[in-house]
C-alpha cells in the first residue's frame, strides 16, 4: 500500500520538460520503465473517472520521451469523444495576487455546489532540479483532501509564459475522467497570459488594490483579454482601498471596445480568507457561459482555438524534430562558437542550419 501510495505521488508531481534530453525526473523515469503501459486500458479507466489513471496519463502526456509520445496520442485520442463538456476557467494575476488561496476558495465553494473540479496549476520551474518547486498540498491544503477535487501541478520549464506546453491536452484527460470545472492557473509572471486565453472559455484576471497594480495591468494589457478582473484580498482594512481600486479598473475598461460576443468585462471585489464574494463571481461566469451558449460564441470560440492549437502542435513538433536532428546539434556549437568568435551573424548561421535541415528532409514522403 506504502508502495502504490509513493508511486501514485511521484506521478502527481509531473515531469520536468524544460530540457530535452530529460523527459521526466530519474525518478518518475525509473518507476515508468517497470510500468506496462496499455494505453486503451489506461483510457478505459480514465473514463470511468480512475484518478491515478489520470494523474498516469498525464504524466505521459508531459513526457518528451518518444516511446511515450504514441501512447499518450492513443489515449488523447480514445478520451476525445468523452471531453470537451465541462466550464474552462482561465486565472491570472501577478505574484502576490493571491491566486492559489482564491482558487482553493473558489474550487471549494464550486465542490459543495456539486461540481467536479480539476486544477491544473503551473509552477515555476527550478533550475537545478528542473522539477516543480511548488507542490499541491503546500499550496492547496484543504482543496487537495477534497474527493471532488483533482490538482495536478506542473513544472513551467522552457515553455512559453510559464503555461506546461500538454496543458491543452491534460484539460481534455480531464473533462474525459468527469470533471466538469477546469481552472487553469499560470505563474503569472506576464507572458503566458496569451497561451491560456487560448485554451479557456472565461478569463478571469486577479489584481490588488493598493500595490501600484492598476496602472500595471492598464500597461499590460491584460485588461483586453480579461473577461472579468477580481480586485482580491479585499477584507481588513484593505476594503476602501478595494472599492477605489474596483472602480479605477472599472473607468479604465470603457476605454476598451467590447468583445466580439458583445460582453462587457465587469469589476468585481473578493475576500478568499473571507470568503467574500466567491458566489457572485460564479453568477457572473455563469451569466457569461449561457450567454456565448445563446447565441452560439461557445462553440465558435472553442473551434478557433482548436484551429490555433493545431497550428502551435505542428510548430512545437517541428522545434522539437529541428533541435533533435544530429546534424543540427553538431552544425549548431559550430554556429554558436562562431558567433561567439564574431565571425558570423545570427542570420547567417541560421539560414546555414535550415539550409542543412532542408536538405536532410527533402527526400522525406
Amino acid at each position: 500500500m506504502a508502495a502504490e501510495q509513493e508511486h501514485h505521488k511521484a506521478l502527481r508531481q509531473g515531469p520536468e520538460h524544460s530540457s530535452p534530453a530529460r523527459s521526466v525526473t530519474p525518478h518518475l523515469q525509473r518507476r515508468l520503465k517497470h510500468v506496462r503501459i496499455v494505453p486503451e486500458k489506461l483510457a478505459e479507466n480514465i473514463i470511468s473517472g480512475d484518478i491515478v489513471a489520470l494523474s498516469r496519463a498525464i504524466t505521459l502526456i508531459e513526457s518528451t520521451h518518444p516511446d511515450h509520445a504514441e501512447d499518450a496520442s492513443k489515449i488523447t485520442e480514445m478520451c476525445l469523444p468523452y471531453a470537451n463538456k465541462s466550464v474552462r476557467i482561465g486565472i491570472t494575476g501577478v505574484p502576490g495576487a493571491g491566486k492559489s488561496t482564491f482558487i482553493e476558495t473558489f474550487g471549494k465553494f464550486l465542490t459543495a455546489s456539486h461540481k467536479k473540479v480539476a486544477v491544473l496549476a503551473v509552477d515555476p520551474s527550478s533550475t537545478i532540479s528542473r522539477g516543480s518547486i511548488l507542490g499541491d498540498k503546500t499550496r492547496m491544503e484543504e482543496l487537495v483532501k477534497d474527493p471532488n477535487a483533482f490538482i495536478r501541478p506542473s513544472p513551467s520549464g522552457n515553455s512559453p509564459g510559464g503555461v506546461a506546453r500538454k496543458t491543452r491536452e491534460t484539460i481534455l484527460l480531464c473533462e474525459a475522467c468527469g470533471f466538469d470545472t477546469i481552472i487553469v492557473e499560470t505563474v503569472g509572471v506576464g507572458q503566458g497570459e496569451t497561451a491560456v486565453h487560448s485554451m479557456v472559455d472565461f478569463f478571469l484576471l486577479l489584481k490588488l488594490a493598493g500595490a501600484g497594480d492598476e496602472l500595471q495591468g492598464i500597461k499590460r494589457g491584460i485588461m483586453e483579454m480579461a473577461d472579468a478582473i477580481v480586485i482580491n484580498k479585499a477584507d481588513g482594512d484593505n476594503h476602501k482601498a478595494a472599492d477605489q481600486a474596483k472602480t479605477e479598473f472599472a473607468r479604465a475598461l470603457h476605454l476598451y471596445p467590447p468583445k466580439e460576443n458583445g460582453w462587457i468585462p465587469e469589476v468585481l471585489t473578493a475576500s478568499a480568507l473571507e470568503n467574500r464574494g466567491i458566489p457572485e463571481i460564479w453568477r457572473l461566469i455563469c451569466s457569461y457561459i449561457n450567454e456565448a451558449r445563446k447565441h452560439h460564441y461557445f462553440e465558435q470560440k472553442r473551434t478557433e482555438q482548436n484551429k490555433y492549437w493545431l497550428i502551435q502542435t505542428i510548430e512545437d513538433r517541428l522545434k522539437t524534430l529541428f533541435y533533435q536532428d544530429k546534424k543540427i546539434k553538431k552544425q549548431l556549437v559550430k554556429e554558436l562558437s562562431a558567433l561567439e568568435r564574431n565571425e558570423t551573424t545570427p542570420f547567417a548561421a541560421a539560414r546555414r542550419l535550415l539550409h542543412i535541415w532542408n536538405a536532410e528532409n527533402a527526400d522525406q514522403p
